[in-house]
């Protein structure tokens, strides 16, 4: 058994505690390129099986709590992490390089309270579980917790998509799951600090203690093993396509349920029409949102379809001069400063031009705003290559001869989160997008008009998910709350079972006698068996 490191602690079974591990790691400040002084442990498998163990013993206690008790604490845990935003933000900036206000302090801290606040909502109230009560056959089914969840949290948004306090966290423990949480690399800093306060309102609510645990990093092998064992109920992932789909191979060879948020371009199509009438303001409205946090969303416009004519032309230009004229933002980390070149020499090397950035700048993670530009005939020559995902301050317009070879580059894309469609307000454009947007609605999760796709409302008609490789399943969304709560349930049927055994959404009366039904169907088929 390997010796354990002095490092930051890891945060198992309620107790924070040394790592059993041979090697750490630490993060690094963007701005300055410095690594900061806090080293943080590589776990070994022996801290995975314990967290398991621990997981899957609060899982059965969980099963037993009141919904109230899951609300109070994610209502008590939202109301920490507001009370210590300051701290936190500032946190997270040294480690990612995000600015602490607004971005950190004044938006995605609120959003990520908001969303533990909507999740003690749903599992108070229960409609997410869809309880649904045939009361002549007298057979009942409700979605209920499905056992440990395991987050891995990405590096973008260290709060509101963390792994301790993001949207899988809390879609996880309203359906009355523990969560084992593993660390970004990134910032693994704020993820400790999120689960201290994660810790103290299991504490002051008296949930298991077990319910929210920790871990920074673990081999590539341990990983796929995590997810992989019995113990695992489900799994959240959020982060780069072939780690993802690693975990992927390995959860499914083993029948786990996993969720991942993989790659999208999100294409953005710019009719004629809505150049000639407002060519000014898309201009304002793509570099809002292509370069907004250097880039580095999910949802960022990073392929641009247009069509050829003098118009298009002046919009590249236009593009193209301010992109130089902007001082570029800062970059997560080296390895997403290293995959941005990467990405953008992929494309030139398959025959983009590049029109303006591209090059990396010394002395800070970051890399010039970059534009690059193809024809619509070489994106169909090589489409695959042409979707590299430049995951920066950085994005691909392919102009294309003719709305029919528009047609075919749609036909030609992956799965994306987000396709969005400009066009004229006095029906110019009609027939193109009647033609255009019913093959983008089929290879995108959320189909936006006249709006750049960056942000993503905290809504319960929102859906942030779309068909591989966007994300590992196209009907499921990671925003969105009740709906996200469903990828971390099971669904039950209890056939004959008696009054006093049901789940309380399932009883003809509730806690406090009153009689009630969310669903109930009124008439019984045949039993044809199946």
């Amino acid at each position: 058994m390997a010796t354990a490191v002095q490092s930051a602690p890891v945060l198992i079974g309620g107790q924070w505690r040394p790592a059993t591990s041979q090697s750490t790691f630490q993060a690094i400040n963007p701005t300055t390129m410095e690594s900061l002084p806090q080293t943080y442990p590589v776990s070994q498998w022996e801290d995975c099986d314990a967290a398991l163990s621990a997981a899957a013993e609060a899982a059965e206690q969980m099963r037993r709590l009141p919904a109230d008790r899951i609300g109070d604490f994610l209502d008590a845990y939202a109301d920490a992490i507001d009370a210590h935003i300051e701290e936190i933000a500032e946190l997270a900036h040294q480690e990612t390089g995000l600015p602490v206000s607004p971005r950190l302090a004044k938006v995605e801290g609120p959003r990520t309270s908001n969303q533990l606040r909507q999740a003690a909502a749903a599992a108070r109230q229960g409609t997410w579980a869809v309880p649904t009560i045939d009361t002549k056959a007298n057979i009942r089914s409700c979605y209920e917790a499905i056992g440990p969840v395991c987050v891995f949290g990405p590096n973008n948004f260290p709060l509101a998509f963390g792994s301790v306090s993001g949207g899988d966290f809390a879609a996880a423990i309203a359906a009355g799951n523990p969560v084992i949480g593993k660390a970004n690399t990134s910032h693994p800093g704020t993820t400790r600090r999120l689960a201290e306060l994660a810790r103290e309102a299991v504490q002051q609510v008296g949930l298991p203690a077990a319910t929210v645990q920790l871990l920074y990093r673990t081999s590539h092998a341990d990983g796929e093993r995590l997810v992989a064992d019995p113990r695992t109920g489900a799994v959240g992932y959020t982060g780069s396509r072939k780690a993802g789909l690693a975990l992927k191979r390995a959860a499914d060879a083993a029948g786990t349920p996993i969720y991942l948020e993989l790659s999208s371009v999100n294409p953005v199509v710019i009719l004629p029409g809505a150049l000639a009438e407002r060519a000014d303001q898309i201009v304002d409205e793509f570099m809002t949102s292509v370069l907004m946090g250097t880039g580095q969303f999910c949802t960022n416009p990073g392929l641009v379809l247009a069509l050829r004519d003098a118009a298009t032309d002046d919009f590249v230009e236009a593009v193209r001069s301010r992109f130089a004229a902007t001082n570029p933002g800062v970059l997560l980390s080296p390895g997403v400063q290293q995959s941005l070149t990467a990405a953008v020499d992929t494309l030139v090397r398959a025959g983009a031009k590049l029109l303006t950035g591209g090059h990396p700048i010394e002395g800070c993670c970051s890399v010039e705003n970059t534009l690059l530009q193809c024809s619509g005939q070489d994106f169909l020559a090589q489409p695959e290559v042409f979707q590299t995902e430049a995951f920066g301050n950085a994005s691909l317009i392919v102009v294309a001869d003719s709305v029919d070879q528009l047609a075919d580059i749609i036909r030609s894309l992956e799965g994306n989160l987000t396709g969005c469609i400009y066009s004229s307000t006095q029906g110019e454009d009609d027939a193109a997008y009647e033609r255009l947007a019913d093959l983008l609605v089929q290879r995108v999760g959320r189909l936006l008009n006249d709006k750049m796709p960056t942000g993503v409302a905290v809504s319960p008609a929102m859906n942030h998910g779309g068909p591989y490789p966007a994300t590992g399943h196209p009907g499921f969304t990671a925003v969105g709350i009740p709906a996200s709560i469903h990828r971390f349930a099971k669904l039950t049927c209890y056939d004959a079972v008696r009054e006093n055994r049901l789940p309380w959404l399932l009883r003809d009366k509730n806690p406090t006698g009153e009689t009630w039904r969310f669903i109930d169907l009124q008439w019984t088929t045949a039993d044809v068996g199946s």
